[in-house]
């Protein structure tokens, strides 16, 4: 009771950037997902902080979602996951072998890609068996060999699924089919050895709008979940897949500093702004640590409400000078510095091309400790 006191009134820090997860969007996006791929499992990827979004908090918004797993790249992702998402949990990515002796939670599924994985694995772990059907980064190559020259251990586990990743599932490329093909070689295989996984995933976020074969049962989506679209833009695809995504995130940050400039003066580190004529310059604490790309310097543009605000000069590692005109923004005025609204100049993908980057880029640099919250 005492404790609960404390709690109470213990000071709480506020920061002063904020990143927004709209819990609204990230539904929409998995609703949309499964009506792509009805007869599949969605299984939401949430490695590298759920693409930036927060893996505590997307686990708590997917906990009300039928997905039957999420998958990770590493241990202590699955660790932060065990405590906050209540179903399976797919680590996609080799582990140092110790961290195999550990973990031992039957929650947990591991992606199989070659035999030093297989050999580290505890008695009765779940598996995927990851196949290299084309992309050539990870995988197992030749499926019979590896079935016949691992058999004894391959019996002390349970095989719950088969995978591989496609290389071109954003444009329409013959290896994709060829990749399918390859796939649904060795899932024939399998089964032909008494084996039937539950799981057969081969698409990613892309996949999702572009495979169509019964043969697969789940698919393994990131990019979309969160509210992008996976595909190229020249893609046939491309716009109705658009249409069916929310953008889930939106940040912002606040005023902690002011200037007054005159005509001739010079901003931030080089000079690398000069003010024409008198301006004020208004100074939010989010640089290229917390994730703002320098390639930004001097061209992107905020938001304080509807005004327009635009970078002057280069981004700092912890701060960034904004052009506030004639206006001097009040110390604690909120500034949006990246929108939800697809169609808005700081809009995650404007700013991501903008910066000469992908999605994946800007999202994931995203700083962890930047407050995440729920809307």
């Amino acid at each position: 009771m005492f404790s609960k006191i404390r709690q109470a009134f213990k000071l709480k820090y506020e920061t002063l950037n904020r990143l927004e997860i709209k819990r609204a969007a990230i539904l929409a996006n998995y609703e949309a997902l499964k009506k792509e791929q009805p007869a599949a499992a969605i299984f939401p990827v949430l490695k590298s902080n759920a693409y930036g979004h927060g893996l505590k908090e997307l686990a708590q918004i997917l906990n009300e979602t039928d997905a039957p797993l999420v998958a990770v790249d590493s241990f202590p992702e699955a660790q932060i996951l065990k405590k906050y998402f209540k179903r399976d949990i797919l680590i996609l990515s080799r582990m140092p072998r110790k961290v195999y002796t550990y973990a031992t939670s039957k929650r947990y599924q591991f992606a199989v890609a070659d035999e030093e994985v297989l050999a580290a694995l505890p008695r009765g772990a779940k598996i995927h068996l990851f196949l290299n059907t084309g992309m050539n980064r990870e995988g197992i190559k030749d499926l019979p060999v590896f079935l016949e020259k691992n058999s004894k251990k391959l019996s002390q586990l349970k095989i719950v699924g088969l995978c591989s990743h496609l290389a071109h599932a954003d444009t329409i490329a013959p290896e994709n089919e060829a990749q399918l093909e390859k796939f649904l070689a060795a899932l024939k295989y399998l089964e032909r050895t008494g084996q039937r996984p539950r799981w057969v995933h081969l698409g990613n976020s892309a996949g999702v709008f572009t495979l169509k074969n019964d043969k697969l049962t789940a698919f393994r989506s990131g990019l979309a979940l969160y509210g992008y679209n996976p595909l190229s833009p020249d893609h046939p695809r491309f716009n109705d897949v658009d249409e069916s995504l929310q953008p889930a995130l939106e940040l912002y940050s606040r005023v902690v500093a002011r200037q007054a400039v005159s005509a001739g003066e010079k901003v931030s580190y080089s000079g690398s702004y000069q003010a024409q004529g008198e301006e004020n310059i208004a100074v939010i604490p989010f640089g290229y640590y917390e994730g703002l790309p320098r390639r930004l310097s001097s061209q992107a543009v905020f938001y304080c409400e509807e005004e327009k605000l635009v970078i002057a000069g280069n981004i700092c590692m912890n701060s960034t000078c904004l052009r506030s005109g004639s206006r001097s923004l009040p110390l604690g005025t909120e500034i949006q510095l990246i929108s939800a609204n697809p169609k808005q100049s700081n809009s995650l993908s404007n700013l991501a091309a903008q910066a000469e980057m992908i999605e994946y880029e800007l999202l994931c640099g995203l700083k962890a400790n930047i407050r995440r919250v729920i809307i």
